[in-house]
């Protein structure tokens, strides 16, 4: 996360599944740390919304009161694209924190909308460790990842292979 952030010096950080805060705490530590003037906007279910990870009360606990940090309750990739373009933020600027956890599906679906309304953007991607299919256990991330560089040649992927959870960096190719 240091990394990515400290290379690309992104103006806005879009995440989601703020649940307490843990992501967005440790973003706002890097521009903070490293005076990268950029804003952190955290996105979580809204309260009518149930979920087995739900936050409820403590939601965005570690990031409430930041000034550098915004707490929004929608979809997280539905609300991160309607602030990105009213904001007018240059697509080289953003960068997009997927968390892998959650499913192929969601994987799939949040990758290909955000790079379909910010092609330039930057998106760092969690818990995408490549698992066998004998383990059952989190392989979609990695294969939604998969299928989308293949069909999108285009982009650049940087993993780490050490182990759970993973995260995996993908950017366009200049």
């Amino acid at each position: 996360m240091a990394a990515t952030v400290t290379r690309f010096r992104p103006k806005a950080i879009f995440e989601w599944g703020t649940h307490v805060g843990k992501s967005a705490r440790i973003f706002y530590e890097i521009i903070d740390s490293f005076n990268i003037p950029s804003q952190v906007y955290s996105f979580d279910l809204p309260d009518d919304v149930e979920h087995n990870e739900h936050p409820h009360e403590t939601r965005g606990m570690l990031v409430k009161g930041l000034s550098k940090v915004s707490l929004f309750q929608e979809d997280g990739v539905t609300g991160a694209l309607k602030i990105s373009q009213k904001k007018k933020i240059n697509s080289r600027d953003m960068l997009f924190f997927i968390d892998g956890d959650h499913s192929y599906e969601s994987v799939k679906r949040e990758l290909s909308a955000v790079i379909k309304n910010h092609p330039d953007a930057k998106v760092l991607l969690h818990d995408t460790f490549y698992q066998s299919e004998k383990s059952k256990y989190n392989v979609g991330p990695w294969k939604a990842i998969d299928e989308f560089l293949k069909k999108n040649k285009g982009y650049r992927s940087i993993s780490t292979t050490t182990g759970l959870p993973g995260m995996t960096l993908i950017y366009k190719i200049k």
